[in-house]
């Protein structure tokens, strides 16, 4: 299995914690085992709201808490804000999904992936074929191997 960091979407990095998606995190253990998990800002945001508006108590909170604190959290500046700029021009260029204004925080994510320059790990299918992404996604069927999409230029 390849090693180094990626960035995890926020369904791959919050499965875990929901008893309901934890058939996700278990089809993608193997995919993160040993790597260095980074996360986009906005991905912290979601999970929090999600546990929010779901009405977590104390203890689930807490744990989702000490899940985010186990990653690297790349936080939004003038060199992400630009990435997500050009992300977003490429993406409506191409007619590709992510320019669409639904899949905001899926642009802030993938243009996390590019801005620091690693593979993006998501089951999401709007991530297929987006511009300057390198998708590791695993195919429903747990005895294959992840898949790697390379980058489009």
């Amino acid at each position: 299995m390849a090693t180094g960091p990626v960035v995890v979407d926020t369904g791959v990095f919050g499965a875990d914690l929901s008893p309901t998606s934890k058939p996700l995190a278990d089809l993608y253990a193997d995919v993160l085992a040993g790597r260095d998990i980074l996360i986009s800002f906005i991905t912290v945001a979601e999970l929090r709201y999600g546990a929010l508006r779901a009405g977590w108590g104390a203890k689930r909170r807490n744990e989702l808490e000490q899940t985010i604190d186990a990653a690297k959290i790349v936080w939004p500046g003038h060199g992400l804000a630009s990435e997500y700029a050009v992300l977003r021009a490429e993406c409506v260029v191409a007619g590709h999904g992510l320019a669409e204004k639904s899949n905001e925080a899926d642009r802030w994510v993938a243009a996390t992936a590019r801005y620091v320059k690693v593979p993006l790990v998501s089951h999401d299918g709007v991530f297929v074929d987006a511009p300057g992404i390198d998708l590791l996604t695993v195919p429903q069927a747990v005895d294959s191997p992840p898949t790697t999409r390379k980058r489009r230029s």
